[in-house]
């Protein structure tokens, strides 16, 4: 049989993403290894998360290259080396170049806190509730270069209430997000997901615009 789906994971603060892979990650009949995890911080959080649970660390900071391309030559090196199957970007900073992202075709995740294609972009609890939106929530897609616009993979929405603050709703997104990005992880590592010519695929179907959709 084949071995675990060497995954690995980009950040850039506190890690709540990774700790949910890890704790979903960590029976012994896991189909996903996370093999390293990197970040351009060095204070970044998630990196003591990573190393309590045994896995490799390494920090890559842009401020040490000329511009964005070359970061993101040396970050691709970094990643090659530990061989990975998937690369799932958990909170990571950066905007990348046109290259990283058509070198890990088909095989870079990225979960973003709204309802895609609603809300691209920062500050995404406010704007759902200045536009006055009845639902929130937040969505796993394979990464394109566009901008929170690639091919959606799942997504989880929660109702909006009344009286919610940008705070209170974050912090109902942030628990959907520690549940379905484990799972869309989970699909890819065992064949179940993929990014072909013809889109996403799931069991050998063609996903719907919006992925599969959790409502809590």
């Amino acid at each position: 049989m084949p071995g675990p789906c060497n995954l690995v994971v980009l950040l850039s603060g506190a890690g709540s993403n990774l700790q949910a892979m890890i704790d979903s990650f960590a029976h012994a009949d896991t189909p996903v290894r996370i093999r390293a995890v990197i970040a351009n911080r060095a204070d970044a959080h998630g990196l003591e998360r990573a190393r309590a649970a045994g896995i490799e660390t390494r920090v890559l900071e842009h401020a040490g290259y000329a511009g964005r391309e070359a970061f993101d030559q040396a970050l691709i090196a970094l990643i090659d080396g530990f061989a990975p199957q998937l690369v799932a970007l958990a909170g990571f900073m950066r905007i990348l170049s046109p290259g990283f992202v058509r070198h890990y075709h088909g095989r870079l995740l990225n979960i973003h806190p709204s309802l895609l294609p609603r809300h691209k972009g920062l500050h995404t609890h406010q704007r759902a509730l200045e536009a006055g939106d009845s639902e929130h929530g937040c969505s796993v897609h394979f990464v394109t270069e566009e901008l929170d616009g690639g091919p959606l993979v799942v997504q989880a929405a929660v109702a909006v209430a009344p009286d919610d603050t940008p705070e209170t709703l974050a912090r109902r997104v942030h628990a959907q997000e520690h549940q379905i990005y484990p799972l869309a992880v989970r699909w890819f590592a065992e064949g179940r997901l993929c990014l072909s010519e013809r889109g996403v695929t799931f069991d050998g179907q063609p996903l719907p615009a919006s992925g599969h959709l959790i409502r809590p």
